[in-house]
């Protein structure tokens, strides 16, 4: 099995909008039967980032992410798949799809 790693990535416009209690509760609830439905492949459900970090670029540290992004990195999770294919068809029931402007990043682990 191959691992691969889903990166979130939302519109930063979204960053600031809080969901509701009963929001959350909706949300957790479509993340645990994404998890549940996928148990043999979701290994690391991850989590969510929060908007503010740093970015450090030639020894330089500075504020990020940047300003002018149209979108940022949300949030991750670890995936094992046989293929890329099958890997793209965790993703595609991964709730965080029905965020909109969400897009979901599909990236191969090296393995190391």
């Amino acid at each position: 099995m191959n691992k691969y790693m889903l990166a979130y990535w939302t519109p930063v416009a979204d960053q600031d909008r809080q969901p509701s209690p009963d929001e959350m509760k909706e949300l957790f609830a479509q993340w645990d039967a994404w998890k549940t439905k996928f148990k043999n492949q979701v290994l690391d459900m991850g989590d969510a980032l929060k908007p503010t970090g740093r970015v450090l670029t030639g020894g330089v540290v500075t504020d990020g992410p940047h300003i002018e992004a149209k979108e940022v990195l949300g949030g991750f999770s670890l995936v094992q798949a046989e293929t890329y294919e099958h890997a793209l068809e965790v993703a595609k029931e991964c709730p965080i799809v029905h965020v909109p402007g969400a897009s979901i990043e599909i990236r191969e682990m090296m393995g190391f």
